[in-house]
């Protein structure tokens, strides 16, 4: 837990560097950075979750070793593999705590933050809003901007191809709105083509029977740097989408594997509970315990880059990292309880 609090409190203040000035600029006071730093927590909490069980575990079971308690415990018929047993409660905790920073908590709080910071945002200093495309079933959309709520958005264009892929129809609506019965668009203009032929339909409202949801656009449109595992699962059930299948098929499966690098952190420091402090071995199992840790997440990086990418599967972008450092670690721990 201090470990995880310290982790905490060093990110929120290495951010809260970069954007206390325009938070106060912006006449927000005390109260905006408080509101900022509230808001950003629960991705804080996903960054750090594994770090902190690999920093409190290597210092906890170095604590234990160098006091003589592992010996203790030992004596008293207790295995090292007990011992690092006792430790699954906080590590089940953490795992806890991280899935529901980044599947349940940080997907609301995200929208929130992007809101508040653009209507804050000076009018000499907002940007012009960008065109947006994305994917959405087999419609191809663009979209000019969208609502905080995801409920709206404005210049809408819609895309719709037959089975070979040529264009047959292109519907443009001033706004598209999301309602009890679905997405309606307002006012329409329906261009069909047929050979060398155009034919341009003018409508006040068309209902557009999308499987696009405002969740979907919120994640199309904020500034989250990866869907949650409902976002991505909508995704690919032909809801909106601006990236590859493996990308959300990569994520969906990480939402799910990520939080066990909180377990694999713990199996990397158990090793230095069994260490020789007096021999020198326990400062290079610290170290090393370290190491480790590190490495594991840049693998885990790399492999879910890959993934991502299409490059490799998504059960070994996701999975592999923790399987094979996972294997070493308890190898590690057997060698040195045998």
């Amino acid at each position: 837990l201090v470990a995880a609090l310290v982790l905490l409190g060093l990110l929120q203040i290495l951010d809260l560097i970069d954007v206390t000035t325009d938070i106060l600029a912006r006449n927000l006071g005390v109260g905006g950075v408080i509101h900022y730093a509230i808001l950003r927590l629960p991705r804080f909490v996903e960054q750090v979750a594994p770090l902190s069980l690999l920093a409190g575990g290597l210092f906890a079971f170095s604590q234990l070793a160098r006091e003589n308690a592992i010996v203790t415990m030992r004596s008293a018929g207790l295995s090292a593999y007990r011992i690092v047993a006792m430790a699954t409660p906080v590590v089940l905790a953490v795992m806890a705590v991280h899935f529901a920073s980044a599947q349940l908590i940080a997907p609301r709080t995200d929208p929130m933050l992007e809101s508040w910071w653009s209507s804050t945002t000076p009018a000499a200093d907002r940007k012009a809003d960008e065109v947006r495309s994305f994917r959405a079933g087999g419609e191809l959309i663009s979209a000019l901007s969208a609502s905080a709520d995801g409920r709206e958005l404005s210049q809408v264009t819609i895309y719709r191809r037959d089975a070979a892929g040529k264009l047959i129809e292109r519907v443009e609506a001033a706004k598209a709105t999301f309602g009890a019965t679905g997405w309606v668009l307002s006012p329409v203009t329906t261009v069909r083509f047929q050979g060398d032929n155009a034919t341009t339909v003018e409508a006040d409202r068309l209902m557009w029977p999308a499987a696009l949801q405002p969740q979907d656009v919120q994640a199309l449109f904020g500034a989250s740097p990866t869907p949650s595992a409902a976002s991505a699962r909508r995704a690919l059930l032909d809801g909106g989408s601006d990236r590859s299948d493996s990308y959300y098929r990569t994520r969906l499966m990480a939402a799910f594997g990520d939080p066990f690098g909180a377990l694999i952190m713990l199996l990397i420091a158990a090793p230095v509970a069994v260490a020789n402090f007096r021999s020198g071995q326990g400062a290079v199992m610290l170290g090393g315990g370290l190491a480790a840790g590190l490495l594991y997440m840049v693998v885990d990086g790399m492999l879910g880059a890959l993934g991502e990418a299409g490059a490799i599967s998504p059960l070994l972008a996701v999975w592999g990292a923790p399987v094979i450092f996972g294997a070493l670690a308890i190898d590690m721990l057997i060698t040195l309880e045998g």
